[in-house]
């Protein structure tokens, strides 16, 4: 099952991220891994969360603007040039980031870098084929659906 994200625009002002995190926490979702990033007035929160489909309505509900991508979890051994092996794969068949943020603490078994690609399909492929470890939605206990799977 792959991996998604949800990202939702917030307007940078005081009480908004305290908004969303409270709403999801009070509905029983987890956070599993996020990003924020800042720009221009607006920050846009990045998150893997335990329940997307519940997410997804809350934010619908919520009138946040917001929508989910695919993500790959790639799972890096802690040493030293092992992210740069993995992006030197990519460099070498043309497969853009768009985006990347580390997750770290997953099993003490190194960090994780969650990936957007802008060939997203290729740059998980590439990775696969190169030995990488991807993760998928059930090793972060992360549902798509509010049936549980």
């Amino acid at each position: 099952m792959p991996l998604k994200q949800i990202s939702i625009f917030l307007e940078n002002a005081p009480g908004r991220l305290f908004e969303v995190t409270r709403a999801f926490g009070d509905a029983g979702i987890n956070l599993k891994a996020l990003s924020l990033a800042e720009s221009s007035g607006f920050g846009v929160l990045r998150l893997i969360v335990s329940d997307m489909a519940k997410a997804r309505r809350i934010a619908m509900e919520k009138h946040w603007p917001a929508k989910i991508d695919d993500v790959a979890a790639v799972l890096v051994p802690d040493v030293p040039g092992s992210l740069a092996a993995l992006l030197e794969k990519l460099f070498q068949r043309h497969v853009d980031v768009e985006f990347m943020y580390a997750f770290a603490g997953f099993s003490g078994a190194g960090a994780v870098m969650i990936f957007r690609f802008r060939q997203h399909e290729e740059g998980v492929r590439i990775l696969r084929e190169g030995g990488a470890q991807i993760l998928d939605a059930k090793a972060f206990g992360a549902l798509d659906s509010e049936s549980g799977s």
